[in-house]
């Protein structure tokens, strides 16, 4: 167990801080937070999922020990279990937890996520939703509370966890391996990683925004 002062000085929003404080465990608490609990809407999922598999080539170099099979196994374990978890917190009152809600990120996702399930179908929706930050917090609430089939749901969360948490692991993998001393560029790359994860919900507001000024 970690000493108090330790736990302290652990800062939820850096990827890193994360990894070296709590390893494949951390993985799979944030995963299980920013998918199945509307609180957890601001963490790094994007970032710590490519950092993690990042590392996993560069352990036993000053960085955290971490393996690629239990991060793989963690992030899918915690992506998984969130998604299913928000979908019953939705069936049992996600609209009514959104509609008190006044933080107006979870509320644009809200709207965004609406949006999507709307547009491309339930299958496509739950799919598309776990690439993009704070919809796929706020989506799988509200699949529930719009009444999805649960094994569509179910069927389809699984497909988009495997291919987000896998993809995203497996691709910092592949860079940590093809690239020498990769761990020296580490700030830069998770910066990009955190900037290209926030393009779809920048091109949101940028639309609402023309949408508001047509109006």
């Amino acid at each position: 167990m970690l000493p108090s002062s330790a736990l302290l000085a652990v800062n939820p929003l850096d990827a890193g801080s994360l990894l070296a404080s709590f390893g494949a465990l951390g993985i799979a608490v944030v995963m299980f937070a920013e998918t199945g609990l509307l609180v957890g809407f601001f963490l790094p999922g994007d970032s710590l999922l490519f950092t993690a598999g990042l590392l996993c080539t560069t352990s036993g170099h000053g960085g955290p020990h971490l393996n690629l099979g239990q991060v793989l196994a963690a992030a899918v374990v915690g992506a998984l279990a969130g998604a299913q978890t928000g979908y019953l917190i939705g069936k049992r009152g996600g609209r009514a937890l959104l509609a008190r809600s006044r933080n107006e990120h979870l509320l644009r996702g809200a709207e965004r996520a609406e949006e999507i399930l709307s547009r491309y179908g339930h299958a496509k929706a739950v799919v598309l939703a776990r690439f993009v930050p704070v919809v796929r917090t706020v989506l799988n609430p509200l699949a529930g509370a719009l009444g999805v089939d649960v094994r569509t749901f179910t069927l389809w969360q699984v497909v988009g966890g495997l291919l987000w948490t896998a993809g995203l692991v497996l691709a910092g993998y592949a860079l940590g391996s093809s690239v020498p001393n990769v761990d020296h560029y580490l700030l830069p790359i998770v910066a990009l990683v955190v900037a290209v994860s926030l393009l779809p919900l920048a091109l949101e507001l940028l639309r609402s925004r023309r949408r508001a000024g047509a109006r």
